[in-house]
């Protein structure tokens, strides 16, 4: 790692560049009392492609906007770094969500443009009905409650059912069934009650 900072009494101020693999620059951007603040611009260390530009207040994104494979995925508000309102894109740059107040229907793709997750958010958690992706298989279907799976859900390997039963505030609680790679009942549990 390379950095590049702008300094006024020992603390970076003013314009600032991180460089990562290969030199590439990873972060340009703005500083205020050794944190993010103001306008900015985050790549990938990897290839270099344009990640996020906007605004940042005391190194947390406060408005701008997210790219995937250089085409806007994201554009809008945030809350404590966590998507707030705004609206998400497909690769055709079709609306395919929109969050107000971190409320809405959200799908996610993941970076090979396969779904990901498909769900409902409330104040930027997962909150309600849910499901989730895994290379365009499903792993999970089920419900949340402020981030935590809660209630009855499924849970897949490969595609192939390995869990159904009930989970209260993200542990599994109550009834349950596990089942092998072949969908065969292994264990059917009773009362299943994990506490840590």
């Amino acid at each position: 790692m390379k950095y590049e900072y702008d300094y006024l009494n020992g603390e970076k101020n003013g314009k600032g560049k991180i460089y990562g693999y290969k030199g590439r620059i990873i972060f340009d951007g703005e500083y205020k009392d050794n944190k993010k603040n103001g306008s900015g611009k985050e790549y990938n260390n990897e290839t270099g492609e344009l990640l996020f530009e906007g605004e940042y207040l005391y190194d947390w994104k406060i408005k701008g906007k997210e790219y995937l494979k250089g085409k806007l995925e994201y554009e809008s508000e945030y809350f404590f770094n966590k998507k707030w309102n705004g609206k998400g894109y497909d690769e055709n740059g079709n609306i395919i969500y929109e969050l107000i107040n971190g409320t809405g229907k959200v799908k996610n793709y993941d970076r090979l443009g396969k779904l990901e997750y498909d769900g409902e958010y409330l104040n930027g958690k997962k909150h309600g009905k849910v499901k989730e992706y895994y290379s365009g298989k499903l792993r999970f279907e089920g419900e949340y409650l402020n981030g935590k799976k809660n209630g009855f859900v499924k849970e897949y390997s490969s595609g192939k059912l390995e869990f159904e039963g009930e989970y209260l505030n993200g542990k599994k609680s109550g009834f349950g069934k596990e089942y092998n790679y072949d969908g065969k009942l292994t264990e059917k549990v009773k009362n299943i009650i994990l506490m840590k």
